[in-house]
């Protein structure tokens, strides 16, 4: 499954490490992709992750998950 978030706050390779650690450190997450320039994030997992998980990732990382694009 692929899902994309628009994360706000992120604009180095530091929020990028950040960002991918506390994402891949969820169930099922197989591999997370960021996006600086259109600050967003694609998270493909073995099945749906729930919103308010990748929520607490991306804030324990430091930023703000602003919505989920698809």
């Amino acid at each position: 499954m692929r899902s994309t978030y628009h994360v706000l706050g992120m604009n180095c390779g530091h929020c990028v490490q950040s960002v991918t650690a506390g994402l891949t450190a969820l169930p099922g997450v197989r591999e997370v992709e960021v996006d600086l320039a259109t600050a967003q994030v694609t998270v493909r997992s073995e099945g749906a992750l729930a919103t308010a998980d990748v929520q607490r990732a991306i804030d324990d990382a430091g930023f703000d998950l602003a919505g989920v694009v698809s």
